[in-house]
């Protein structure tokens, strides 16, 4: 906004100015409310702030209000209400004074210091008047401190007045419970208190110090002649450089002692030794390889330094005449490290080239450490006692659960159901025995021989089933390794000794023959030749002098055996059919069949050819080399 022209200046542009002390430029307000009430008042000041002199009282009317009283017109004042009281609880409420105090105490029966300055802190509490007295701990002091004297009200004299704030100033004694503090200082809320209530305070002191502390604070005091050697000038040289060595510790003469492998470290900057455990993986060790902390170590001890407490205490150089330097550790050569004896076997390149350059050991030798393989412990297994098998009870030693030894599956599907007959006579003494006959019935699915002695009627002697399927071990053997009877040891001539027993062999079938033949290489020229004279001769006509089984005897032995195997199989289920089955493939009604056809029909039929009076009732009622007669076998199944 443009202000008045300047005196003098026609009012054009250019001429006309703008005063900078003017701001505002709002009209004056006029109306307004006093008490409630609208009121208008005349405007003091014009646009821009400019006074206005109309509005103005005049000297003479501002003299007439001079002259005129409030009281007049307003009557007698009033008198303000009271200030609320407020009590001192309240008021002074964690209002503390807090003052720097010591006393001094007494140290009977000591050298080092007959008194003893102890620093306090005194609080005064505003706003019960009872005070308390703390000690800072200092560290090491060997004093319980902490709270003195604990808050509550303190006497002062014996007339039963107690200490106030007002008795209390800097630079003053006073007496607590028989102790004198002396006040030095105070805190600055304490000192502005103080002041604000008119009590003129005393200057501060300084706090008096203990003089046995301060000693104690001062550095001890080292009457050493300083040495010749250069640490700083070693460490420069010899900095980040050092001796490895591969050693070894012999445990084993201990009790579940064993060789371990370490790594033995010489700094050359300090002379300190590290010693650091090779671990190999899953050894079951705890992973710290670190055996023994980076340290000095002592070669030789003082003579008077063997009870020195070496576990609790650092070992210094009095009580050590020579440490372990670099010439000590040779390799080829045991060193003993606190009581535990090292074999250094092998070290590094560097170590090497550092031993050449500076003791002139061109070179150090490279010593074979690698463990060698112990040898495989045999399994031994206990005496055999007899019971079962050989195999079966040594299933017991193998596993800590038995499991059935393990069997040749292809031998037992390539000769299922082949049986090897042999006809056998007992040796013995007596003479009732001689003319005993057993049937041998080798089971080359599972090795096993079992033995039937044909009964004969009017002999006295029961016959039937002499030995079960079994192994049955020759008579050379050891428990320990046990050599069974295998198919190569039966021939004509044979003696096979069982148990004790002896039998003679004296016969056999064709199927035996063709056999051996087929499985030449598992037999001798000479056993395979005996069987086949025997056979040859068997074939020739014998006349009927030596026949020595007529066919009346073996009728009689056939009713004996169909009796028997009747009674033994009783809960074996017959079937009506069973000649019938047998009829269908024998067209002619000859009352025989093959060989092959028959166990095939024994088979469907279920028939326990297996058992060895079945076998024997098969080997009577055999014809011919592959005919048996079913009329005469089926007689012991049916009803």
């Amino acid at each position: 906004m443009v202000s008045n022209p300047v005196h003098g200046l026609p009012f054009l542009p250019g001429t006309s100015f703008k005063d900078s002390t003017k701001t505002s430029f709002h009209r004056s307000q006029t109306l307004g409310y006093r008490n409630g009430y609208a009121i208008v008042r005349r405007p003091t000041v014009g646009i821009g702030g400019d006074r206005l002199q109309v509005n103005q009282l005049s000297q003479a009317e501002l003299d007439e209000l001079a002259n005129k009283a409030p009281v007049l017109t307003y009557g007698q004042p009033k008198q303000a209400p009271p200030a609320e009281f407020i009590p001192a609880h309240v008021a002074f409420d964690k209002k503390v004074l807090k003052f720097d105090a010591y006393f001094q105490e007494d140290v009977p029966m000591s050298t080092e210091e007959h008194y003893r300055i102890r620093q306090v802190n005194i609080y005064y509490y505003l706003e019960d008047d009872s005070m308390s007295i703390m000690e800072p701990i200092v560290e090491n002091s060997g004093i319980p401190q902490g709270k003195l004297i604990k808050r509550q009200r303190l006497a002062k004299n014996d007339r039963g007045d107690h200490y106030h704030w007002k008795d209390l100033n800097r630079g003053i004694n006073i007496t607590i419970y028989g102790k004198t503090f002396h006040i030095v200082d105070c805190d600055r809320f304490t000192q502005t208190f103080l002041e604000s209530q008119g009590i003129e305070l005393n200057p501060a002191e300084k706090m008096v110090l203990d003089p046995y502390t301060e000693l104690r604070k001062q550095p001890v005091r080292k009457y050493i002649t300083p040495s010749d050697f250069d640490q700083l000038k070693q460490f420069l040289t010899f900095d980040k450089q050092v001796l490895r060595f591969y050693a070894t510790w012999d445990d084993t003469d201990s009790m579940f002692g064993e060789c371990r492998n370490y790594i033995i470290h010489y700094y050359l900057m300090d002379d300190t030794v590290e010693v650091r455990e090779v671990h190999e993986r899953n050894n079951g060790r705890d992973p710290f390889p670190l055996l023994m902390n980076r340290q000095r170590m002592p070669k030789v001890l003082v003579e008077n330094s063997k009870n020195f407490p070496r576990c609790v205490l650092e070992i210094s150089d009095q009580e050590v005449l020579e440490w372990y330097t670099a010439k000590d550790f040779i390799v080829g050569k045991p060193l003993t490290i606190l009581g535990r004896t090292f074999f250094i076997y092998d070290c590094d390149p560097f170590t090497r080239q550092y031993y050449k350059e500076k003791f002139g050991i061109p070179d150090l030798p490279h010593i074979d450490m690698s463990k060698q393989e112990p040898p495989p412990i045999k399994q031994e297994l206990p005496p055999y006692n007899g019971f079962g098998l050989f195999e079966d009870s040594a299933q017991n030693c193998f596993v800590l659960i038995p499991k059935a030894p393990k069997t040749n599956v292809l031998k037992m599907l390539l000769n299922d159901n082949k049986v090897l007959r042999y006809l056998a006579a007992l040796e013995s003494p007596i003479p009732e025995d001689k003319d005993r006959r057993f049937v041998f019935s080798y089971f080359l699915a599972t090795d096993m021989i079992s033995i039937f002695e044909p009964p004969v009627r009017n002999s006295g002697i029961i016959g039937g089933k002499y030995l079960g399927r079994t192994k049955v071990v020759k008579p050379n053997s050891t428990a320990d390794n046990p050599v069974y009877y295998d198919p190569s040891d039966f021939y004509i001539g044979a003696v096979i000794e069982v148990f004790g027993h002896r039998f003679v062999i004296l016969d056999t079938d064709e199927y035996v023959l063709k056999y051996m033949e087929s499985n030449a290489a598992q037999y001798t020229p000479e056993a395979l030749s005996s069987i086949q004279n025997h056979i040859r001769r068997q074939e020739a006509p014998a006349p009927n002098v030596e026949n020595k089984q007529t066919e009346e005897d073996r009728m009689q032995e056939m009713e004996a055996l169909i009796d028997k195997i009747q009674k033994q199989l009783k809960d074996h289920p017959c079937k009506d059919n069973i000649r019938e089955a047998f009829q269908v493939y024998d067209k002619e009604a000859s009352g025989f069949v093959d060989r092959e056809m028959f166990f095939k029909i024994c088979e469907s039929l279920n028939f326990p050819i297996d058992d060895s009076l079945v076998q024997e009732l098969i080997r009577i009622c055999t014809h011919g080399e592959d005919k048996i007669d079913y009329y005469n076998f089926v007689r012991a199944f049916s009803n």
